[in-house]
């Protein structure tokens, strides 16, 4: 049993939309990135994913049946995207994010492209 310090872990690290893995547990991992910008507009088709906010805010797109709206997540809120919901990230600012999603999950998705990272570090 290890006890991550998540201010240590997101200090290690600067680049954008590349996630790292801190955990893992019962074929999850816990992940965490930091963003600026926009990221691509892809969906999962068998995973769901959770986006806890540790510093900063971002707004959340969807498609659901033709139609786009947004969410705003601030610190200390987070957001499940369920499985097969065509979503995109984006923050003005850069923000810091933990992720739980089950292992295996491709960052881009369904979309294959320069954000898509293949071999996640652990951290």
């Amino acid at each position: 049993m290890n006890k991550v310090n998540l201010a240590e872990k997101l200090g290690s690290f600067s680049d954008h939309f590349s996630p790292k893995i801190v955990g893992e547990l019962n074929g999850q991992h816990v992940k965490l990135v930091k963003f600026q910008g926009e990221f691509v507009w892809h969906h999962h088709d068998h995973e769901d994913e959770l986006f806890l906010v540790v510093r900063g805010s971002f707004r959340m797109g969807y498609r659901e049946e033709g139609q786009e709206r947004e969410v705003t997540i601030r610190e200390g809120e987070f957001l499940i995207v369920p499985r097969g919901t065509e979503h995109r990230p984006v923050a003005e600012e850069e923000v810091e994010i933990l992720l739980f999603e089950p292992a295996g999950t491709l960052n881009t998705g369904n979309v294959r492209g320069e954000m898509t990272v293949e071999d996640l570090r652990r951290i």
